[in-house]
């Protein structure tokens, strides 16, 4: 093992290096400039997210490779009531719904959103955006190459998973879905009425010199 052992507490070392990196954190990351090996790390977080079990203010997440330090959820209204100037905002049912549709049948086009709910999603898809749950992850490769969109690190967050893969079975979450709902209708709704919202800006576009993946013409809409 590193001398880093020998003068500190791995654990305290890695705690202090996520509080400071305030987001997520690769594991190899910290194999690599710790000079550590993954069972050595592995240890650490373990040691972690043992200490922070129960009802600690703070919870260690994991997601994508990484990791990071997170408030308790448990404690949410506090935090709200404290910091409510910077609270996340709610999430509409309509806007919720256009999230799980993303979520299963990435990457979609904003089309396809609309073929699968039958409504309209230009306010679902760009609130979706503006607190980066989906981001654009590409272009299709048909006529007008329409924008493509996926979730983000945000969103697996957001629902407490590590992967897409770890997402729950449909109805369970429309169950989870309804469950924001209610507790939405508490907090403030990201939008009172559609007909008050009004787009400032078109949707993000991509930089013509990324690589984007594209799916083939003949994909079958979800």
């Amino acid at each position: 093992m590193s001398t880093i052992d020998t003068q500190y507490n791995l654990k305290e070392v890695v705690k202090a290096i996520l509080f400071v990196a305030g987001d997520g954190v690769e594991i190899e990351a910290l194999e690599d400039k710790l000079q550590l090996s993954k069972k050595e790390i592995d240890k650490a977080l373990n040691d972690i997210e043992k200490e922070l079990s129960g009802e600690s203010g703070l919870k260690l997440i994991r997601f994508k490779n990484k990791v990071q330090l997170s408030t308790n959820p448990n404690f949410a209204s506090y935090i709200s009531d404290v910091l409510s100037p910077i609270r996340e905002k709610a999430l509409t049912r309509a806007a919720l719904e256009t999230l799980a549709i993303v979520a299963y049948k990435q990457p979609v086009t904003k089309l396809e959103i609309e073929d699968i709910r039958r409504v309209n999603c230009d306010y679902a898809v760009q609130a979706l955006v503006d607190q980066n749950m989906i981001e654009i992850v590409g272009r299709k490769d048909a006529i007008g190459r329409p924008l493509l969109f996926g979730t983000t690190e945000q969103f697996l967050k957001r629902f407490n998973i590590s992967s897409v893969e770890q997402l729950p079975s449909y109805d369970e979450l429309l169950l989870r879905i309804k469950v924001l709902d209610e507790e939405d209708q508490k907090t403030d709704s990201l939008f009172k009425n559609p007909d008050d919202f009004k787009f400032e800006d078109e949707l993000p576009q991509p930089n013509e010199d990324e690589d984007f993946f594209t799916t083939d013409q003949n994909q079958e809409n979800a």
